[in-house]
């Protein structure tokens, strides 16, 4: 599996980020022009998702073994890792699999608790388009509208539109795999070991993903995590509270590299 990346940056320690679920890694570009400032930074489409291969299996166990062939294929003895939800798991997974690869974990609005499927109205409307049919990408918004009535979060969804080699519109994303998972992929994070290194949550002070009481479970895998919170962000605290989040980011990330 031949991950698709971008690079930033060409000194300091590597950071690799990881997208969440529809997302691709166009959506952590800016941040990670700004965090290249003082990190080697490195963007990754998962599986399924973005320029990446699809493959009709996809679980965290396979998420894991691609960013592990990623950094070894790379050639790095240690990286950093900032996952965001759906990434955010799969970076706790690789960190409890390979604590000797990572130096330090960041996690984004997503706990080790089992999770509701509330992406389901999502699914249903994505999967009940033929998307050859449409013209122009303002029908195809129009019709998520009566959906999905964010209208961010509908271009986040977009930006998954692209032409095919016919010039049709088509998902860039192997939505019916990702949806035929989906309940896996929402399961709880269970481990008889521990990470024992310094490992910061960061959560929307609007998104209900990471509660305070989830903190005691959190610690029995993770016992020197710490907790943030950004107010005013929702669970896509990237999009909403970039700068907020680039400095708890920077601070954290200096304090372990001193």
């Amino acid at each position: 599996m031949k991950l698709n990346f971008k690079s930033y940056g060409k000194d300091g320690d590597v950071v690799i980020i990881l997208h969440g679920i529809f997302g691709m890694l166009d959506n952590w570009h800016s941040f990670a022009t700004q965090l290249s400032q003082d990190f080697r930074v490195f963007t990754l489409d998962h599986r399924n998702h973005g320029r990446s291969p699809h493959s009709d299996s996809f679980t965290y166990e396979d998420m894991v073994d691609d960013l592990k062939e990623f950094i070894t294929e790379m050639g790095f003895d240690h990286v950093s890792l900032i996952g965001h939800s759906l990434g955010g798991k799969t970076a706790m997974y690789f960190a409890l699999e390979h604590p000797d690869l990572v130096e330090r974990l960041i996690v984004l609005d997503i706990g080790i608790k089992m999770y509701p499927q509330r992406h389901d109205y999502i699914f249903d409307a994505l999967c009940g388009m033929d998307l050859s049919k449409f013209v122009s990408r303002n029908e195809i918004d129009e019709v998520l509208a009566e959906s999905i009535h964010s209208f961010p979060i509908r271009q986040f969804l977009m930006k998954n539109i692209h032409r095919d080699t016919e010039k049709r519109f088509s998902w860039k994303m192997n939505l019916s795999v990702i949806r035929d998972h989906y309940e896996v992929l929402s399961e709880g994070i269970h481990a008889n070991v521990m990470f024992p290194k310094q490992t910061l949550f960061i959560r929307g002070a609007n998104s209900s993903y990471i509660l305070s009481e989830d903190m005691g479970e959190i610690k029995k895998i993770f016992p020197l995590a710490g907790l943030k919170t950004i107010p005013g962000a929702s669970h896509w605290l990237h999009a909403e509270k970039p700068y907020e989040l680039l400095k708890l980011v920077q601070i954290f990330l200096a304090d372990q590299a001193s």
